[in-house]
């Protein structure tokens, strides 16, 4: 199986790092992204790409196009290619809430001009020829809560204006189901979402193993949840199913991940699905199964590549070489399942 190809994400390096809080961890650089992704080997098996967060200290995303050529090239000087990219729509980046006024509405559509900008370069440049750009809606679980008809429409008017601008550069946008995002915070409040916005192909899902898990449980949204503490393996497939069959046809970029039932947050990044390593004892999922319920006609719906996600992995897990290597294992393991040729 050549398909999909085996990327690792950047952005554990970024995000919940640095900050002036007590424990805070500092950035780990771009090139010691790289360096730890390049060493990973299994068998002669090595990582195929990376995945990308658009934003300081790895990239500025009003870098020149020079600049962002040059990191082109020291990406494909590791043998990687480009897959998705994650816009900077948050506050206190480029962005700012999807669910907000006119001008916090301008600055998260201003994010998804910025990474479309830094994605046609990487295309023209020959580093990236698959993948999406990565959004939420920016917003809080409380504030949606104070009217959720009235702010999920909000955030369904800015991601169909944000999908437009995809669009019209030839990429789409794919958002991640998280706990902690406002209208995404449940796998029914996410399908609705999607719904809302109804373009199918300019905007979908991005699956994380970790979150969609959360999701089962109903962590911020009990009255969606498809699982009681203490439930039996066939409550639980019967529930992934459910949730899954939902959400996999609008499904468009999955991060490959593992959680303990727990949520965590670190920085300034709100709680949410814990990501822990791929051979974590106390992980819930069996990785290869759960991908399989995802990729089932990935190749139909363009998905050409998946990501393991180690977002807020502590700085010791991130440098340590075997993490890489036990999750890369991991990965391979999944597309020998579930993988295809093309």
């Amino acid at each position: 199986m050549n398909y999909p190809k085996l990327h690792n994400a950047m952005w554990p390096g970024l995000v919940g790092k640095g900050g002036d809080e007590p424990g805070a961890e500092p950035p780990i650089s771009l090139d010691r992204m790289l360096e730890l992704t390049a060493g990973a080997d299994v068998d002669g098996q090595k990582f195929e790409g990376i995945d990308y967060f658009l934003f300081p200290p790895h990239t500025d995303p009003d870098a020149s196009e020079d600049e962002l050529k040059a990191i082109a090239d020291k990406i494909a000087g590791h043998g990687f290619t480009v897959g998705s990219l994650v816009a900077p729509i948050w506050p206190g980046t480029v962005g700012d809430a999807a669910m907000g006024t006119e001008e916090q509405q301008g600055k998260f559509l201003t994010a998804i001009e910025k990474a479309c900008r830094i994605a046609k370069i990487f295309n023209e440049h020959g580093v990236r020829q698959y993948g999406c750009i990565r959004i939420d809606s920016a917003s809080g679980v409380e504030d949606w809560h104070k009217d959720p008809t009235t702010n999920t429409q909000r955030i369904a008017d800015t991601f169909k204006k944000a999908a437009q601008i995809a669009a019209d550069n030839g990429e789409r946008l794919a958002a991640e189901g998280e706990i902690c995002w406002a209208g995404m915070h449940s796998w029914k409040d996410m399908l609705n979402l999607l719904e809302a916005v109804g373009m199918p192909e300019s905007l979908g899902f991005q699956c994380d193993l970790a979150h969609t898990y959360l999701y089962l449980l109903g962590y911020n949204a009990p009255e969606h949840a498809l699982l009681k503490e203490g439930y039996s393996q066939e409550e639980f497939d019967d529930a992934y199913k459910t949730m899954a069959d939902a959400l996999r046809p609008w499904t468009i970029d999955f991060h490959v991940a593992q959680n303990d039932g727990s949520v965590h947050g670190t920085g300034s990044h709100d709680k949410t699905g814990k990501h822990c390593p791929a051979d974590d004892p106390n992980g819930k999922l069996d990785i290869v199964k759960c991908s399989g319920y995802w990729l089932e006609g990935a190749a139909e719906r363009g998905i050409k590549h998946i990501c393991w996600d180690g977002c807020m992995f502590p700085n010791d897990m991130l440098e340590t070489q075997a993490t890489w290597n036990t999750i890369l294992k991991s990965m391979i393991d999944v597309r020998d399942a579930h993988g295809w040729n093309a």
